[in-house]
């Protein structure tokens, strides 16, 4: 899970798959701006299959909550 959402993060910012630590934080650690996270969090949900509740979405900072919240609505 962890390495699919390296993958896309690095559709919407300039890093590096390997640059992409659990504890990045979205905003200040990797340069998204809200639009490029909701932006990033549509494709997660076509990838996976899931539907992400906005107001669970809005208290993720790291790569690491993001990626245990997507596994965790993947196995509903």
């Amino acid at each position: 899970m962890f390495e699919k959402l390296a993958e896309l993060i690095c559709n919407y910012v300039e890093v590096e798959p390997q640059e992409v630590h659990p504890d990045s934080r979205f905003v200040e650690d990797l340069g998204f701006s809200s639009f490029d996270f909701m932006s990033m969090l549509g494709e997660a949900e076509e990838e996976f299959g899931v539907e992400i509740d906005p107001q669970k979405a809005s208290g993720i900072l790291t790569v690491q909550e993001a990626a245990d919240y997507l596994q965790e609505l993947c196995e509903k």
